[in-house]
């Protein structure tokens, strides 16, 4: 587990004033030591030029060499202070790690260029000056090295390069590097976060799949069974109520109900064993969350390509004129081959329909309309008010209140139009439009 800002300042690393870490605060506390007691020594020559006491001298060494400790948090005064002191001759450690200092930290470029040109030409001058002087004291013997010409001026500027270029090349090498560092670590974080992020999504979308899927599978139950399953419970009404007085129909019902029974238990079959095939043989605790959208995907689509089509909407009709209702078919257009989707689609929208009139309004005469359109295809089922000397009335059968709802669900998810309502002579009309899908 890995130790947050907050942790490290509760244990007490941050308390390091501008120090990040504790070797941090030792390493410049050294250099501040030695940088102190260098000027300090340097500050004895510099007073007896100036004519100062000696103790006035080393205590401004002191002062100005202990200004390296804030190098980290003041890089800019370090390197002023250094070009300050430079004619006295003093801070010869300050100014090297000054330059580095100051070329390794996040100051701009043009600060650093200005500040590296004006430590420069402070030491070249001081340089020069000095090699003069040391010149000139030689006095002994034949003197080969004129002062005044090009000697002392290309010396001094080779020292003054060899005393700041490294120390400034250096610094931009490590604040370069610890940027990209940096950049590499939030680039890593970001990745980190996305990838996080991602997941969160892949399990979202896992679970929309398996919703989906079970809401699909539930439908894909509701029309294949509901439908046959209310017609049994309709002639099983009509059975018990002719039974005594007309045994042949009662024997024909009955013979009609161990059919509808049988096709019912037969389509249910199917669907449980395509979803058998579809589902992965492996423990659910090694497959992948999205194997389970891929699978029930994969399912459903097989059992798309079994599907009714509008073909079996006469043989549709034909069970429920058999239960005692009195249905018309009417189909106009030219009669065409439309994709699986699309027929089984306007195919449960009539049956589920048929299924309302037998549930809500027994007995009662219904027309199914079938267009052939252009680009779509349309239906509508319509059906009347229910008699109130219908004999059917008591079969009472159950009701999801979901019929509705996954007709609309159907016809919209096919970029479809479903409209539903009661009609103004107390019936009630369905109606779906679905393109063709070419």
């Amino acid at each position: 587990m890995t130790v947050t800002g907050a942790d490290r300042d509760a244990g007490g690393v941050r308390s390091w004033l501008w120090w990040g870490r504790r070797r941090s605060a030792v390493l410049d506390v050294g250099l501040g030591f030695a940088s102190a007691l260098e000027c300090a020594f340097e500050g004895i020559g510099f007073a007896e030029k100036a004519g100062l006491p000696v103790p006035v001298g080393v205590l401004f060494g002191l002062v100005v060499g202990s200004v390296l400790v804030f190098r980290r948090r003041w890089p800019i005064a370090v390197v002023l202070v250094s070009i300050a002191v430079a004619p006295a001759e003093m801070g010869f450690l300050m100014g090297i790690v000054g330059l580095y200092s100051l070329a390794a930290s996040e100051v701009p470029r043009r600060i650093t260029a200005v500040l590296a040109g004006m430590s420069t030409v402070a030491v070249f001058v001081v340089t020069v000056v000095r090699m003069r002087q040391d010149v000139a004291q030689v006095d002994d013997g034949p003197r080969d090295i004129d002062p005044s010409g090009w000697y002392v001026p290309v010396v001094s500027l080779f020292m003054t390069l060899g005393l700041n270029a490294p120390p400034l090349l250096f610094g931009l090498y490590i604040g370069a590097r610890r940027r990209l560092m940096e950049s590499l670590r939030e680039r890593a974080d970001s990745l980190e976060q996305e990838l996080s992020l991602l997941a969160d999504r892949a399990e979202q979308r896992a679970e929309w799949a398996r919703r989906e899927e079970r809401t699909r599978i539930a439908r894909e139950m509701h029309d294949v069974v509901a439908h046959r399953v209310s017609l049994m419970v309709v002639h099983a009404a009509a059975l018990q109520a002719v039974a005594l007085k007309d045994p042949q129909k009662a024997v024909r019902n009955a013979a009609l109900v161990g059919d509808m029974g049988r096709q019912a238990l037969t389509e249910l079959r199917e669907m449980l064993g395509v979803l058998r095939e579809g589902a992965a043989p492996a423990a659910p605790a090694v497959v992948p969350l999205a194997a389970v959208g891929r699978a029930a995907a994969a399912a459903a689509e097989a059992a798309a390509d079994d599907g009714p089509c509008l073909d079996a909407l006469e043989a549709l009709c034909e069970q429920s004129r058999l239960a005692g209702v009195v249905v018309d078919l009417v189909v106009s257009g030219e009669v065409r081959a439309y994709p699986p989707e699309v027929e089984r689609t306007a195919y449960r929208v009539v049956q589920e329909a048929l299924t309302n009139v037998h549930k809500h309004a027994a007995g009662a005469k219904v027309v199914v309309r079938l267009a052939h359109r252009e680009a779509e295809v349309a239906m509508q089922v319509e059906n009347g008010p229910c008699p109130s000397d219908a004999g059917a009335a008591d079969v009472r059968l159950p009701s999801g209140g979901n019929g509705l709802v996954g007709m609309r669900e159907r016809v919209l998810r096919l970029g479809g139009v479903f409209v539903s309502g009661p009609t103004d002579v107390g019936g009630f009309r369905v109606s779906a439009v679905l393109p063709d899908g070419s």
